[in-house]
């Protein structure tokens, strides 16, 4: 098992699946010569050429649409969106086309397309290069939506996304490119709609995804310093959701925070709330909580991100308001 930082382990998911299948190629704006904006898929034009490593005009329709055609004649293409602020430009082939073809064709045809994109804020990126619009997705039958945390759930859940016959979403964070941990050797995979217990504990939940898992795990820590152990799901995947893995949780824990990045209006965080009302409402002690970005676009100022976004002390604060709420009997 290897220390490698998550951009490193999204290369080799494609390295590995580029050599396994012939019929696996990428394409994108600047991913061969450049290797994409942020470095991620570096080497790889070198080692498979132009066929596979696809550099693509300045048009996300072009690169969406091509994608399309290769994937219902016979490739799967990984088509690259250079920030997900602009899959807006393509939003018609992804919604009307890739999403709805399977089923209104009847199921004669496949569709076995990634679309890789990244999303959420870093440093200065400003309003259209620092969205977080996984919401979208999630209201869009026939497409699969993945945000891996971790580099080792990067790996597999991108292997898992590129061999399924459905088309994946799978969104990144620029802010998680360079961060590290331990991948395991070898050929693996992890089943898409599974979620991960990756902190245990007894007094609350904390739900999220991406890079906020890792801020929910540096408050859980701070939080158990006070006697308030609190168990951490990182979803891994939106759309399927695990919905069981929720709700084991909250029936342990009775109480539950949604920790997310996108905006909280109509958020991811909304359908998960409902969920656990309308599927667990008898395990809750105290009210649901949502903690999300503010409705507002991200500014280009360092010190306005940083009130807008999720912090480690928003989430504790979160946390110790309805830990000290009295238990509500329901019976």
């Amino acid at each position: 098992m290897a220390e490698i930082t998550y951009k490193e382990a999204i290369r080799d998911a494609l390295d590995e699946e580029l050599a396994r299948d012939e019929n696996v190629f990428l394409l994108g704006e600047d991913i061969g010569l450049f290797g994409n904006v942020f470095g991620v898929l570096k080497g790889l034009h070198e080692k498979y050429g132009d066929k596979r490593v696809m550099d693509t005009p300045i048009s996300e329709s072009v690169i969406i649409g091509s994608a399309l055609g290769s994937a219902i004649t016979g490739l799967r293409p990984v088509a690259e969106i250079m920030f997900v602020d602009f899959v807006c430009v393509c939003m018609d082939q992804i919604v009307n086309q890739i999403a709805k073809l399977r089923y209104m064709l009847g199921g004669q045809v496949e569709v076995p397309l990634v679309i890789r994109t990244q999303g959420g804020c870093l440093k200065s990126f400003a309003a259209q290069h620092s969205q977080s619009l996984e919401a979208f997705f999630m209201h869009v039958p026939g497409i699969k939506v993945i945000m891996p945390a971790t580099p080792a759930d990067a790996k597999g859940l991108l292997k898992s996304a590129i061999r399924d016959s459905n088309p994946v979403m799978f969104i990144e964070h620029k802010s998680l490119y360079n961060t590290k941990g331990h991948v395991p050797d070898g050929d693996y995979t992890i089943p898409i709609g599974k979620a991960n217990i990756v902190r245990e504990g007894t007094n609350v939940t904390l739900v999220s995804y991406s890079r906020q898992v890792l801020n929910c795990l540096d408050a859980a820590e701070s939080l158990s310093k006070e006697g308030i152990e609190a168990e951490v799901i990182d979803l891994r995947s939106l759309t399927p959701l695990d919905t069981e893995t929720i709700l084991n949780s909250v029936s342990k824990t009775n109480r539950v925070v949604i920790v997310e990045e996108d905006c909280k209006t109509a958020g991811v965080g909304a359908e998960i709330a409902a969920m656990i009302s309308n599927e667990g409402f008898e395990f809750l002690k105290a009210p649901v909580k949502r903690v999300a970005a503010l409705d507002t676009p991200l500014p280009c100022a360092d010190s306005l991100e940083n009130v807008i976004i999720p912090s480690v002390m928003e989430i504790t604060r979160h946390v110790k308001k309805i830990c000290e709420i009295p238990l509500v009997s329901y019976e």
